[in-house]
């Protein structure tokens, strides 16, 4: 089932007089429940592409569809009302709020975006907490943990609202080889039990090697686009 589909996208900012073209005639796919990297050199367009299909910006023109919505007819209301119910977030800096538990960052978006019951909380929060191996770690506070804890408190709250899609922005760049490795292998074992699609904006060959669709873009465009197995399918899958 086809999660995102985005068709001629294209992506103008205008600085002053000066127009920059971000993105180029984008076309492409994605799958329900798919473990998708974008790659390319700084100011290739993947940052900005990464932020249309979260609904934080908007196409110049062509049509990007996310979960059944076009995200061009979405204005800052109902934007912030559709990623709530369908989009979480993970950030390389973990943006975790330091004045709160780990339980209580995981527990912040279903308080602050979905109307979600005490009762339902506790059980969310405990399996989630569970499945990433947080629960004894519950009552810390962020500068109590590592760089791995932190990413897995991060995982969790992006997950606590049942989205369909989570996108992260780096989410390996601060931390360790053999930590980075482990967080990848929980977003899968994530991805498998909840059907959660995960897309990565990224540097990190670590991230490349474990994708299972590859999007290569160079100067706004998609150069390139493979799954495992090799096959390349050009500008769009």
């Amino acid at each position: 089932m086809t999660l995102i589909s985005a068709v001629h996208v294209q992506k103008q900012y205008q600085t002053g007089e000066v127009s920059v073209q971000a993105l180029k005639d984008v076309s492409f796919e994605i799958d329900a429940a798919s473990f998708v990297a974008f790659v390319g050199p700084s100011g290739s367009g993947k940052t900005t592409l990464l932020n249309m299909i979260g609904c934080l910006d908007k196409p110049t023109d062509g049509t990007l569809m996310v979960a059944g919505t076009d995200v061009a007819t979405l204005d800052r209301k109902t934007g912030a009302a559709f990623r709530g119910d369908t989009i979480g977030f993970i950030f390389q800096d973990f943006n975790l709020l330091p004045v709160l538990t780990v339980y209580e960052n995981v527990e912040y978006p279903l308080l602050m975006v979905q109307n979600v019951s005490h009762g339902d909380r506790r059980q969310r929060l405990a399996a989630l907490l569970a499945a990433v191996g947080m629960t004894d770690q519950k009552d810390k506070y962020p500068d109590q943990l590592s760089g791995g804890q932190k990413q897995r408190v991060a995982i969790a709250r992006a997950l606590v609202t049942n989205p369909k899609l989570v996108l992260a922005d780096e989410p390996t760049a601060n931390l360790d080889h053999d930590t980075a490795y482990r967080v990848l292998d929980l977003m899968k074992k994530m991805r498998d039990e909840f059907r959660t699609t995960f897309i990565f904006s990224t540097h990190d060959p670590k991230i490349v090697n474990e994708a299972e669709t590859i999007f290569t873009l160079e100067d706004g465009r998609i150069d390139d686009a493979k799954t495992k197995g090799g096959d390349s399918h050009g500008q769009s899958l």
